[in-house]
């Protein structure tokens, strides 16, 4: 027995009677990428967020827990003390670092331990004085 459709209803909507048309003239046949793996997908495990994490990476932005991100910012600062002009300017930085670690240190955030203390400032800067003068 045949199925026959019910008058007035089509089995092939626009659409697809669209997309088979443009099948037949060939204009899917030299898109860019076709059938190449989507770029940047190196695993097989779906994250839905995948979408949001490209773009932060195309516009060169980063979320870190307030704890990592003062850890590199701890260690930024500690490469710009190293590298200071002048000694005040040395203290100054470690001076600023040092009060973050301190604030962070009374009132964790939730997310990994800080595992930073503050610096020493005079080690830092006689470690400073060392190279300025070494």
């Amino acid at each position: 027995m045949t199925e026959r459709k019910p008058p007035g209803v089509s089995f092939e909507s626009w659409i697809d009677r669209q997309i088979r048309e443009a099948q037949a003239r060939g204009e899917f046949a030299e898109l860019p990428g076709a059938g190449k793996p989507l770029p940047h997908i190196t695993d097989t495990s779906y994250d839905e967020l995948w979408w949001i994490k490209q773009k932060m990476a195309r516009e060169g932005l980063s979320v870190l827990p307030p704890t990592l991100a003062l850890r590199k910012e701890a260690e930024d600062a500690l490469t710009a003390a190293a590298t200071a002009p002048s000694e005040p300017a040395v203290r100054r930085i470690v001076e600023d670092i040092n009060a973050k670690i301190r604030e962070m240190m009374f009132k964790p955030p939730p997310g990994p331990p800080l595992g930073l203390k503050p610096y020493d400032v005079e080690k830092i800067v006689r470690e400073w004085q060392e190279r300025r003068e070494g």
